[in-house]
């Protein structure tokens, strides 16, 4: 079933507000019994053991299926968790089709289950739509998606990539990690699986681990929940009521560092100390028509080239204050990151290189503080990078 008769927004801020059936709490209550009382032999109530069932990821499993205009949903304990469910879906030795510049611990997943003998995998720039329908000739079981891509922001087309799927007979999955369902809905463009990692936006306060599979079908919601339940990648009670608690003011902290993320890009673009910026809302950057007819928004992800590369780098991230130097993103805090070595140190020096990694890669995700803290501190990093230069330069002589 479809659900598109309220906003995004609405469906955030009040979704399963107010059912409580036992005291008639206005916020879902949290439920942490790990088992339940059965009615009488052979009369079971909707839930009987935590693994197989909970209120509390019922609740966000209910609310996300409605975001992303799906049949269900599966809550699990990590967004990795979420992608390793849906790979059950692919048959042994099965091909799956997934982008070269994806998510560090995707390409390691993938590699270590081919490794296992459980399937093979392929990785295509899949913002090359020739590149694409020559490898789905292969006859894959699965395509991944990942748009925009991490860390560079390339903007694969999910319409294009999920129709030659279709005609292929494959599965396509896409995560919608970096835009959440405020900015983006696979579903809608033709996806069968949406994955998340709730870590993220979803949650939005850096304070849980979680995962999320919504699906279009119930027939592939069913096959999931079974294989969730049958390998213990649930989600924890406590996990789902923060996240859906988290999950409320999505939109309201999106509509920020989006705006915050916009004046940061141009700020960058224009900084004789920056090569290159990645970022789906400059006019400038590839695939920006594309990102504006399947995204509603550019999102509050980017990426910058220094020009000085790791030496640059290393003094650039020296001394930061307002942008953190941490692995993950989506929070209200702004984060900042080498993914060379930091994210995507998973990956080795060649796949990096294919996936256009390079040294002197900076990721920046644009928290909600004040825009004109945010530039300052930028300013005042940029600065110690000019300072650095003339020091090198200095002790050279």
């Amino acid at each position: 079933m479809l659900h598109k008769s309220l906003h995004s927004a609405t469906v955030c801020a009040s979704s399963e507000i107010g059912n409580d059936p036992a005291y008639g709490a206005v916020t879902p209550p949290l439920y942490l019994s790990s088992t339940y009382n059965f009615k009488a032999l052979d009369d079971m109530g909707p839930y009987d053991y935590g693994r197989s069932g909970n209120p509390n990821r019922d609740a966000l499993a209910t609310t996300l299926a409605k975001m992303e205009s799906g049949a269900g949903a599966v809550i699990t304990s990590s967004g990795m968790a979420a992608i390793d469910l849906a790979l059950n879906l692919v048959p042994a030795g099965g091909l799956v089709i997934a982008p070269h510049d994806c998510y560090s611990g995707t390409h390691r997943l993938l590699l270590a289950r081919q490794k296992q003998g459980r399937l093979k995998v392929e990785f295509v720039d899949q913002t090359n739509e020739v590149n694409i329908a020559n490898r789905l000739t292969k006859s894959p079981a699965l395509v991944f998606i990942e748009t925009p891509s991490n860390p560079l922001m390339r903007v694969a087309d999910i319409k294009a990539i999920c129709q030659l799927a279709k005609k292929h007979g494959a599965l396509s999955v896409c995560d919608n990690t970096f835009l959440s369902p405020a900015r983006q809905n696979p579903l809608t463009l033709g996806a069968d699986i949406v994955v998340h990692s709730s870590t993220k936006y979803i949650n939005g306060h850096s304070d849980v681990v979680g995962g999320a599979v919504i699906a279009k079908s119930e027939e592939h919601i069913e096959a999931l929940t079974w294989w969730a339940n049958c390998t213990g990648v649930t989600g924890a009670p406590f996990d789902a009521f923060l996240t859906l608690r988290g999950l409320r003011t999505l939109h309201a902290r999106l509509d920020i560092q989006e705006n915050n993320a916009l004046i940061i890009a141009k700020f960058l673009d224009a900084h004789s100390a920056v090569s290159k910026v990645y970022y789906p809302g400059l006019k400038s950057a590839p695939g920006y028509e594309l990102a504006r007819c399947q995204q509603s928004g550019p999102g509050a992800m980017l990426s910058f080239e220094l020009a000085s590369g790791r030496a640059g780098a290393a003094a650039f991230l020296e001394g930061t204050s307002i942008f953190q130097l941490a692995e993950s993103l989506g929070g209200t805090e702004s984060l900042v990151c080498h993914p060379a070595s930091m994210t995507h140190r998973a990956m080795d020096e060649q796949a990096r290189a294919a996936a256009g990694i390079s040294e002197g890669l900076i990721r920046l995700s644009v928290g909600i503080e004040h825009i004109d803290d945010q530039l300052a501190e930028l300013e005042r990093l940029f600065a110690a990078l000019g300072d650095a230069s003339i020091k090198s330069a200095n002790h050279d002589q």
